[in-house]
């Protein structure tokens, strides 16, 4: 993945943490997701009060992909912190792991990590969920 596409996720992904509507935990989550046709679809987390319906940034994202017609996916930039202040990783919660399991390559589809542009990292899917259940389970 080229560094300025790299850049631009994150750039995209800090960019959605002010639509963050966190009132309970105040953490506030931003993500970006790189479709295979090149478009970027983002997303914020959204909490409920009865937390339940809460639902994450990289859920928002994926659905508002999956909503739109799109569903081949190349990777996707998380970030968050306490207030928005991003000091460390946001890593993506088991849900969101298993929504990415659904609709993306675990060999390939890369996720990054990130507090800015010059502190991330890279992972697969398959190296933060190595032994997923997805579709191939059921073929």
């Amino acid at each position: 993945m080229e560094q300025t596409m790299i850049d631009k996720l994150i750039e995209t992904a800090i960019e959605q943490l002010k639509f963050s509507y966190t009132p309970y935990s105040n953490f506030k989550v931003g993500a970006a997701l790189l479709a295979k046709d090149g478009k970027i679809y983002t997303g914020c987390n959204i909490e409920n009060a009865a937390y339940t319906p809460t639902n994450c940034a990289e859920r928002t994202a994926f659905f508002k992909a999956i909503s739109e017609g799109t569903k081949e996916f190349d990777a996707i930039c998380i970030v968050g912190g306490k207030d928005g202040i991003l000091t460390e990783y946001a890593a993506p919660c088991g849900v969101c792991r298993q929504v990415m399991m659904e609709f993306c390559d675990p060999e390939t589809f890369k996720i990054i990590l990130a507090v800015d542009k010059e502190h991330y990292d890279i992972f697969t899917l398959k190296e933060i969920l190595p032994l997923g259940f997805g579709p191939l389970n059921l073929a």
